[in-house]
């Protein structure tokens, strides 16, 4: 059942954060899911602009409606990620996405403000959700690229001025997580401090925690094992969720993790398989280690077990 993020932040919001799965074909639709039914935990499927233009939006438009009908017993939205305008109202007018991120966090805080308040008010006429950032995170995420020196936290008082000024639903902030596998190095990790000044400046509103995958070391290291090069990467520690939940995080992108699974599972089969020309062996493994990732990942994030309580409410 597709539902908007806005109810599933409403059951979730100082108790536990929804993830928010990136997908971009069959194995990953699939095994998001299994997870997600196995570990009984709503969750936010993710599709960003790269995602629609991999193959064509509509074919993986298709696959969800299709995972949709195969598993009833499953509740989640339908997200845009990092959206720019032109792409957003692509989205809303499609009559599919329950929820669209506008992402213009590179501009200027009243350019950023004039053009989430034109997405908020196209979405909200439709009934669909909106989520904005403020803050800029560093590293690579597609077509989404900000050097470490440009890099900022997000500033509780324009926060709170942005939700007062557009209306919008969410709030991504930039609190110390990057895009990409290379997110930290030494100690560093998530500035709370900063979480909890937006808190108290916008108690009950919905935050969100964008460049949260915890790159594990033992995927890592299978990985660089069967012949891949990831050195140094580095990630968010997963015990930091459930703190950032208390403090108003209501959902947790993850796409990256999702990548060094599908490299891990792909690297260490062909390497032990090297007759195999078949990709639907490795298809099946990928599948059931998805599932058994995004099944971990919730139980991580206080999702797991809240999929009833959820459909109730609902």
């Amino acid at each position: 059942m597709i539902v908007t993020t806005k109810k599933l932040f409403e059951a979730a919001y100082g108790k536990y954060a929804i993830g928010a799965y990136n997908i971009n074909n069959l194995e990953q639709t699939m095994g998001l899911f299994r997870g997600c039914l196995d570990s009984q935990a709503p969750f936010i499927i993710q599709i960003s602009k790269g995602a629609r233009a991999y193959t064509h939006k509509t074919m993986l438009e298709g696959l969800i409606r299709a995972a949709d009908q195969v598993f009833p017993q499953a509740i989640f939205a339908v997200h845009l990620d990092h959206g720019d305008e032109e792409t957003c109202y692509d989205c809303i007018a499609s009559g599919f996405y329950s929820s669209v991120m506008i992402d213009a966090s590179h501009e200027p805080f009243d350019e950023n403000i004039a053009i989430v308040k034109r997405v908020v008010d196209a979405a909200h006429a439709k009934n669909i959700v909106v989520e904005a950032e403020l803050g800029q995170l560093g590293g690579v995420e597609e077509h989404v690229k900000v050097d470490e020196a440009n890099a900022k936290l997000t500033d509780p008082t324009q926060a709170k001025e942005c939700v007062e000024r557009t209306g919008v639903d969410s709030l991504a902030c930039a609190i110390g997580t990057s895009h990409g596998a290379f997110k930290f190095s030494g100690s560093q990790g998530l500035h709370f401090e900063v979480l909890e000044d937006i808190q108290k400046r916008l108690p009950g509103f919905p935050l969100v925690m964008h460049g949260s995958s915890s790159v594990p070391q033992d995927e890592v290291e299978r990985i660089n094992a069967a012949g891949g090069n990831l050195k140094g990467a580095k990630g968010v520690d997963e015990e930091q969720f459930k703190g950032a939940a208390l403090l108003g995080v209501t959902k947790v992108n993850i796409d990256t993790d999702g990548r060094l699974v599908w490299t891990r599972v792909h690297r260490e089969h062909f390497r032990d398989h090297p007759e195999n020309f078949d990709l639907r062996p490795v298809g099946k493994i990928f599948m059931a280690e998805y599932a058994k990732f995004i099944a971990h990942k919730n139980e991580k994030l206080g999702s797991a077990g809240q999929l009833e309580i959820v459909r109730k409410m609902m």
